[in-house]
């Protein structure tokens, strides 16, 4: 894609370019939730939404769904700057009870997998009927755990994104379109 000088922004000292344009994000939100709906009829699911980057992910989704459903957040932390921390405080928010519930995941993004399979073997401990994993993104390249979603909108390269939900240091998340990170440009001598 060619870029002009609007679809470069800024956020904090770093410079993004625009990656996923938000008609895109729109188009694959509304055909996963017609899979929901289809897979989901007369199962009463339980989306469980990972603040803080899913909420624009959950917020479009959940509007598209028709089933009969509840949802409910929770956050764990992994992230700093633009690295993973690859270590998890406690999980936070979990105030139903899921046993024998089909929960949905709802991720902004799955990078090294550290979070999800966190998330994963919290959950099993309650003995859900099921667990299906949903998220907007997922980076392949910079998986570590083998966790595979049932649902990804987008398989991305492993670069730093932002907009939509996600951020850099608390900033971005309003963006409507996603950006990543701009390579610097080869030195030429």
């Amino acid at each position: 894609m060619e870029n002009s000088k609007l679809d470069i922004i800024k956020v904090n000292n770093l410079s993004f370019e625009k990656y996923i344009d938000k008609e895109d994000i729109k188009k694959n939100i509304k055909l996963l939730a017609k899979s929901i709906n289809i897979k989901f009829e007369h199962k009463d699911p339980v989306f469980l939404a990972v603040l803080d980057g899913s909420f624009m992910f959950t917020a479009d989704l959940l509007k598209r769904v028709n089933i009969h459903s509840t949802l409910s957040f929770v956050k764990i932390k992994s992230y700093e700057g633009t690295e993973s921390t690859g270590n998890h405080k406690e999980l936070i928010g979990l105030d139903k009870d899921l046993t024998g519930k089909h929960i949905i995941i709802l991720e902004d993004i799955i990078d090294t997998g550290l979070t999800m399979k966190y998330l994963i073997n919290e959950l099993n401990k309650i003995n859900p009927a099921s667990i299906t994993i949903t998220s907007l993104l997922i980076k392949r390249d910079a998986l570590k755990f083998n966790v595979e979603p049932d649902f990804a909108l987008f398989e991305i390269q492993n670069d730093f994104v932002v907009g939509y939900g996600l951020d850099f240091d608390g900033y971005g998340r309003n963006l409507k379109h996603i950006y990543k990170v701009c390579k610097p440009e080869p030195v030429i001598s």
